[in-house]
């Protein structure tokens, strides 16, 4: 079999306590001046790894905001060159790390990435940003993040629901992975053991929040499956969720959560024995699509677009946009299909 498999530059500290090395690791890329970036909410802790990092840090810039904001990346860059900052240190999930490969990608500044979810997104080269009601992504190795220290300490505090999208967006990588255009054996390997971890972990969580041998594993999975993310093309579930979230400003993992069974039921008919590995990864006996949908409900995870608050008066435009801009996918995108896909998306329909 021929294939290509690109390593990816990251380098990666994984265990419990592992926060207490984020100064040693600022000190190792030769950072002076790390702006400690995270949301609003996520302040606190932010605050509180920048007095750690000592006269490492500059501050805190709690500014970071769902889909990577244009004019929040421009304010966040105001404080980048007033402060002089010579790192960046992104402290939080998909949005924290989103704001800073933003600012990466602007000034290139070495990145130091400690997640808090099972987003994924610290392990891939690709940007999302969002400018007048239009999200569009990006790849490049400047916007990998140099260092990424996962701490299962962390993610204790993860709320279960949190916990649950945050997981399922992971996995939504790792499925369409296995049918990507230039997917190959190694990443196979990955996405499969990524699938398996978190579909083991998340339920769980669900029930028991400080069970920290489901903690690591969940992480672990995350792990595995951002980087899929990040070595292969995605398709038709990432390309419509980057869609919904970016024009009917929808939450990002949890609009991942609601899709992701209708979009693997979409591409069954053209991959089956894809979907079948899915379906053992999961450890269900039905349908990858079904599984899937039966993992979200298990883990308290929404399962409909209307519940997201999605207007069905918007499924029209959010099809005529995913049919704008052609990808590839493993099935041809077609109206009716994807027509059926939102709306059984939007009702909260189980698949079969």
């Amino acid at each position: 079999m021929n294939f290509v498999y690109t390593g990816l530059p990251a380098r990666v500290l994984f265990g419990d306590g592992t926060l207490a090395q984020a100064r040693a690791e600022l000190e190792r890329l030769g950072v002076h001046r790390a702006l400690v970036l995270s949301t609003p909410q996520q302040q606190a802790p932010a605050e509180a790894l920048a007095q750690q990092l000592g006269d490492r840090s500059v501050g805190t810039c709690p500014l970071a905001v769902m889909h990577t904001p244009v004019a929040v990346t421009e304010q966040a860059l105001q404080r980048v060159t007033a402060e002089r900052v010579d790192g960046l240190v992104a402290l939080g999930g998909g949005s924290t790390i989103g704001l800073s490969k933003a600012l990466a990608l602007r000034t290139d500044l070495p990145q130091l990435v400690i997640p808090t979810t099972y987003a994924g997104s610290e392990m891939t080269p690709i940007l999302g940003e969002t400018k007048d009601g239009v999200k569009t992504t990006l790849r490049s190795l400047e916007v990998l993040p140099e260092v990424v220290l996962y701490d299962v300490a962390l993610t204790l505090g993860l709320p279960t629901a949190l916990s649950g999208v945050s997981g399922l967006n992971a996995l939504a990588h790792a499925v369409e992975a296995l049918y990507a255009q230039d997917h190959n054996p190694i990443i196979d390997l990955f996405a499969l053991e990524g699938i398996a971890a978190l579909a083991r972990a998340l339920p769980r969580i669900a029930t028991s929040p400080n069970d920290r041998e489901a903690r690591a594993d969940a992480l672990r999975g995350a792990w595995l499956c951002g980087a899929c993310l990040g070595a292969v093309g995605m398709a038709l579930h990432h390309k419509l969720c980057h869609t919904l979230g970016g024009s009917f400003d929808l939450p990002h993992a949890q609009t991942h959560a609601v899709v992701l069974p209708h979009a693997a039921a979409y591409n069954t008919s053209a991959v089956p024995q894809v979907m079948t590995k899915v379906a053992q990864a999961l450890g269900t006996t039905g349908s990858a699509a079904r599984g899937l949908f039966e993992l979200a409900r298990a883990v308290g995870a929404p399962t409909s677009l209307d519940a997201l608050g999605m207007p069905k008066a918007g499924l029209e435009r959010a099809l005529g946009l995913a049919l704008a801009n052609p990808y590839w996918n493993p099935r041809p995108l077609e109206a009716e299909g994807l027509r059926g896909l939102l709306e059984a998306a939007w009702a909260g329909t189980a698949p079969d």
